[in-house]
């Protein structure tokens, strides 16, 4: 064989190993991108994983601690009378009261499992909207309107009652407590925004009718 036909066998030879090596190093970064594709998806993955809210028992401690939450004020005043009959004629007393009912609710009453989380969203069960304070008449500013004939304290303390029970059904409406409960869903779901969680699934218990 010719000195000239071992050369171009030689250089035949490197030619397709440069090729090869070519096709081997194509090979090795096609395998790399694809791993590095992959591994920054599992990297998302536990990224997204770490980034779900619990809520701890701290917060739920902090909710409970806010107390009465009040969501509506109703004022009202109530004039009420009796008057007692006789043989020598009729006696009169009248009187003026005073109240503001304030309704919303009670956070001490939030069960320690009435709210779940799963990542970013939060389901809560809220008690019922009610009556915060069931001393809601002024009595500093209760005066009497007309007052005819001797009264006892017996006899102010029924109409003391009777304005009571008026008051609460002049507040305690269907309408008002809806309007409360209204007010007690923008203002709780705005807290748990500030929280972090952006679906909300909010519920409150039944308000229980007044006897």
């Amino acid at each position: 064989m010719s000195n000239d036909n071992k050369l171009k066998r030689k250089q035949l030879t490197l030619s397709i190993w440069k090729q090869v090596a070519r096709i081997v190093g194509l090979m090795a970064f096609i395998l790399v991108f694809v791993w590095l594709v992959f591994a920054k998806k599992d990297n998302h993955l536990s990224l997204d994983t770490s980034d779900s809210i619990n809520i701890t028992p701290e917060q739920i401690q902090s909710i409970r601690s806010i107390g009465q939450w009040e969501f509506l004020s109703v004022s009202d005043e109530e004039l009420v009378d009796t008057v007692r009959r006789s043989l020598l004629g009729s006696d009169e007393l009248v009187r003026i009261y005073f109240g503001t009912l304030r309704l919303g609710i009670d956070m001490q009453m939030v069960e320690p499992d009435a709210i779940k989380t799963h990542g970013d969203t939060i389901v809560a069960r809220m008690p019922a909207v009610g009556l915060l304070d069931h001393d809601f008449i002024d009595e500093a500013r209760t005066r009497s309107f007309h007052e005819s004939g001797r009264w006892t304290a017996d006899d102010r303390e029924r109409l003391y009652k009777k304005a009571y029970r008026l008051m609460l059904s002049h507040a305690l409406t269907p309408q008002n407590l809806r309007t409360a409960q209204d007010n007690a869903d923008a203002q709780l779901r705005k807290m748990f925004r500030a929280m972090g969680y952006n679906n909300i699934i909010l519920s409150f218990d039944e308000t229980q009718k007044r006897r």
